[in-house]
């Protein structure tokens, strides 16, 4: 069975050397978002990415986001920030909103699944942002099998997912309700999935700025 640890403002020095040792080991953590549980590995690791898929049963043709801890981390996952993103940046963020870029050219395959793109969020979870910070980019994940309800407590991490998770930290009972809103921001900005976040309050934000937000 995977290791639980409290992830609290008390015991976050505690656990981040825990946290650093599974990722530097090629393994999984699942942790706490601003929805629902999810799981992170370093979004460079192919060895992690190749474990992740396949402990979710995964297909490849699905590309992973990643959570960032600040936007200085976004240079590292992105070729360019579009003028549209940047200003769903700038409005949005930190949010339930993850935005598409255009990817870096070095990213891992199984990470972007071939299409040039990376879906990236800057979660409003203060102690996730914290954690990030210190560990750079992290997958974002849901933390479930492919197909299956997502979970938003520890317990229910452990239940589903078991020795497949090498770590776990327990920040309580998530929010749940739904998924981050996901909006390709490149040349004409798509919504890809409503969330979260109100589409109205996008589609209004983008249009003060003269962009036209499709579905």
């Amino acid at each position: 069975m995977a290791l639980v640890l409290p992830f609290t403002d008390s015991t976050f020095d505690l656990v981040l050397s825990d946290v650093r040792q599974v990722l530097d080991t090629h393994g999984v953590v699942a942790l706490p978002t601003e929805t629902y549980y999810g799981l992170a590995v370093r979004p460079t690791d192919t060895a992690a990415l190749q474990h992740l898929m396949e402990l979710k049963g995964r297909p490849a043709d699905k590309p992973i986001l990643v959570l960032i801890g600040s936007p200085d981390q976004l240079p590292q996952l992105v070729r360019s920030i579009p003028p549209a993103a940047a200003l769903l940046m700038e409005l949005f963020w930190p949010g339930p909103l993850t935005i598409v870029f255009p990817a870096a050219p070095d990213l891992p395959a199984l990470l972007t699944a071939g299409t040039g793109t990376i879906g990236v969020r800057l979660s409003p979870l203060l102690q996730l942002q914290h954690l990030l910070q210190r560990t750079g980019p992290l997958t974002g994940t849901s933390a479930n099998r492919s197909s299956e309800p997502s979970l938003d407590t520890a317990a229910a991490v452990q239940g589903a997912l078991g020795a497949g998770v090498d770590l776990i930290l327990d920040g309580g009972p998530t929010p749940g309700g739904l998924p981050s809103t996901m909006v390709d921001a490149r040349d004409r900005p798509h919504l890809l999935r409503a969330g979260a976040l109100p589409t109205d309050l996008i589609r209004a934000a983008l249009a003060r700025q003269g962009y036209e937000l499709s579905s």
